[in-house]
């Protein structure tokens, strides 16, 4: 069974939208299947833009454990 589709409204620059329009003529595919999957870059890029916590705790510790060589360095 597929996906239920859902008609929706909105605007876009028109040049915009000719280009995405061409695309998807070019590519042999519906213009609804380059909205979806632009949607879901968006959505995949926000979600995983965001940092891991121990990436940040080990960017901490390494900043607190180099603090006096890192002041060096600015100088």
């Amino acid at each position: 069974m597929g996906k239920q589709r859902v008609k929706f409204a909105t605007q876009v620059d028109e040049a915009v939208l000719l280009d995405v329009k061409a695309l998807a003529k070019a590519e042999g595919r519906q213009l609804q299947s380059l909205v979806e999957e632009a949607f879901l870059k968006l959505l995949d890029d926000r979600q995983n833009s965001k940092v891991r916590p121990d990436v940040m705790s080990a960017l901490a510790s390494s900043l607190q454990e180099y603090d006096g060589l890192l002041k060096e360095l600015a100088k």
